[in-house]
C-alpha cells in the first residue's frame, strides 16, 4: 500500500464519482468537491448522480469507513491533499465539440489554495496541451507555488467502470519530470497493472489515438456490415474470420451495429479533426470515421423503408433509450438520434428503456413496459443491448403488433428462433433487408 495521504477529487460526475469511490475503497482518504450542492449531498447519502453497476453500494461502504466524503467547499477539500485529481466528465455539445472551460475555471480556483508540494493529475478526456495551460493559469496566480501536474486519462466504460479502474490491462502515467513520474507511479501502486510512462503531451495524444483506433475499427464493421446487407453477406461471420486473425485479435470491436454514441469517441475524433486544421493537415481517415458513424443510424429508417416504403403514419417500438446498457445515460443516444430520423419522417414512436430517466419527452411517448411498445405497432426496434430483452415473451409480441416486424440494430436475438415465430426479422449486416 503507498503513503495515506489525503486525495482530492475535483469534479463529481460518473468518472470523479467511480474515482473517489475506488480511491478510498483501496485506502486513501478521499474527498469528492463539486459546486453543486444537491449532487454532493446525493452522494453522502450513496446515491451517484449516474447509475454504474455497483457503485452505489462502493460509495455507501466507503462513506461509512470514513474514507470517503464530498463538499462544496473547495479550500477544507484541498487542505492537506497530496494528490488533486481532475475528473470532470468533459464537456461535449450534439456537434462532439469539446468544452473544457469547466476545467480552465477549476484549476484557476484550485490555484488560491493548492499546497506546495502536491501533484495534480488530470484523467479528465482533454485535448492535447491542457496540461500546460492548467499550469500556466495556476503559475499565473500563484507564481512561486511549487506543484507537479501529470496526466493519467481515464479509460472507464459505462457499465463496467468500477472494474475497469480497479483491474486495467496498464495504466498510462503522462509527466515531464522523471520525479513527478515517480511520484505519480507511487500514487498508483494500488492498481496492480503495468504502468507506461510518457511525457504529458504523450499521454494526452494516447487517448486521443485510442479512441480514433476503436471509433475506426467500429466504423469499419459498420460499412462492411453495411455491404453484405445489400449482397446477401454476414458480417458476423466476418467479424469472426478478422478476430481469428493473430495480426488483429479477438477483442478488436469489429462486431456490426449502430453508430457509437456516449461522445467519448467522437469527442476524440473531433479534437483529432481540429488539431488537423490548425496544423494545415487534412487528416482524411478521422474525417471518414465521422462521416460513416453520422449516417450509421440511417439504417434503420432505410430497412423500414425496404418494408413500407414510406414511414409516414408507422408506429415504431423502440427497446432501448441509453446509449448502452448498465447506464443512464442518454448522452449521444443512438435510440434518440434513430428517433429523431424516423419523426422527422411522420413515424410516431413509443419506447422503454428500464434505467433512462423518467421525463416528458416531446418526440415520443415513454411506456412503462415493453409490451406496450410492442402493442399495435408496425415495427419494433431494438436499440439497446439490455439483457432483459432477450428473455420478453416475443410470440405476445408478435400477436399484439400490426405487422412483426423486428430491426435488431444489437444483433442480440436468435433470428432463426424469431422467423420460427412468424417475425420479418432483420439485424445488423446479417444480409436481410
Amino acid at each position: 500500500m503507498t503513503e495515506n495521504r489525503k486525495v482530492c477529487v475535483i469534479g463529481i460526475w460518473h468518472l470523479g464519482a467511480v474515482y473517489s469511490a475506488c480511491l478510498a475503497d483501496s485506502g486513501y482518504t478521499v474527498v469528492g468537491i463539486d459546486k453543486d450542492a444537491k449532487v454532493v449531498d446525493d452522494l453522502n447519502k450513496s446515491t451517484p448522480p449516474l447509475f454504474e453497476p455497483g457503485l452505489e453500494e462502493l460509495i455507501a461502504k466507503n462513506v461509512k469507513a470514513g474514507r470517503l466524503s464530498y463538499i462544496t467547499d473547495l479550500s477544507r477539500a484541498l487542505k492537506g491533499a497530496g494528490y488533486v485529481l481532475i475528473t470532470f466528465d468533459t464537456p461535449v455539445d450534439e456537434n462532439d465539440e469539446v468544452d473544457i472551460s469547466p476545467i480552465l475555471d477549476a484549476s484557476k480556483n484550485i490555484a488560491e489554495y493548492l499546497e506546495n508540494g502536491s501533484v495534480i493529475i488530470v484523467s479528465s478526456q482533454v485535448p492535447v496541451g491542457t496540461g500546460d495551460r492548467i499550469k500556466e493559469l495556476i503559475k499565473e496566480k500563484r507564481p512561486l507555488l511549487e506543484f507537479d501536474i501529470a496526466c493519467s486519462p481515464e479509460n472507464l466504460r459505462l457499465g463496467q467502470a468500477i472494474a475497469d479502474f480497479q483491474q486495467p490491462g496498464r495504466v498510462v502515467i503522462g509527466a515531464d519530470s522523471t520525479a513527478t513520474l515517480d511520484r505519480v507511479e507511487t500514487f498508483f501502486e494500488i492498481i496492480a497493472a503495468p504502468k507506461l510512462r510518457v511525457d504529458l503531451k504523450t499521454a494526452e495524444m494516447a487517448k486521443h489515438a485510442l479512441n480514433a483506433f476503436l471509433a475506426t475499427s467500429i466504423s469499419f464493421a459498420n460499412e462492411i456490415a453495411n455491404l453484405c446487407d445489400e449482397v446477401g453477406a454476414n458480417a458476423l461471420d466476418i467479424a469472426r474470420v478478422l478476430q481469428s486473425d493473430s495480426r488483429i485479435g479477438s477483442k478488436l470491436p469489429l462486431l456490426p451495429g449502430l453508430a457509437f454514441g456516449g461522445g467519448t469517441l467522437a469527442r476524440d475524433l473531433k479534437i483529432l479533426k481540429h488539431l488537423g486544421e490548425k496544423l494545415g493537415y487534412e487528416a482524411p481517415l478521422v474525417n471518414g470515421v465521422i462521416k460513416v458513424n453520422q449516417k450509421q443510424n440511417g439504417l434503420v429508417a432505410r430497412k423500414l423503408k425496404k418494408v413500407y416504403g414510406s414511414l409516414k403514419n408507422l408506429e415504431v417500438g423502440i427497446l432501448g433509450l441509453t446509449y448502452k446498457a448498465n447506464t443512464s445515460s442518454l448522452r449521444r443516444s443512438a435510440a434518440l438520434d434513430i428517433i429523431r430520423s424516423l419523426t422527422q419522417e411522420g413515424a410516431s414512436v413509443k419506447a422503454y428503456d428500464p434505467k433512462a430517466p423518467v421525463a416528458s419527452y416531446p418526440e415520443f411517448e415513454l411506456c412503462a413496459d415493453p409490451y406496450d411498445v410492442a402493442r399495435n405497432s408496425d415495427a419494433l426496434v431494438i436499440a439497446t443491448d439490455w439483457a432483459e430483452f432477450k428473455d420478453l415473451d416475443y410470440e405476445l409480441i408478435r400477436t399484439s403488433m400490426r405487422k412483426p416486424v423486428l430491426i435488431d440494430a444489437r444483433n442480440m436475438l436468435d433470428e432463426k428462433q424469431l422467423t420460427e415465430k412468424g417475425f420479418i426479422y432483420s439485424g445488423i449486416g446479417k444480409g436481410k433487408f
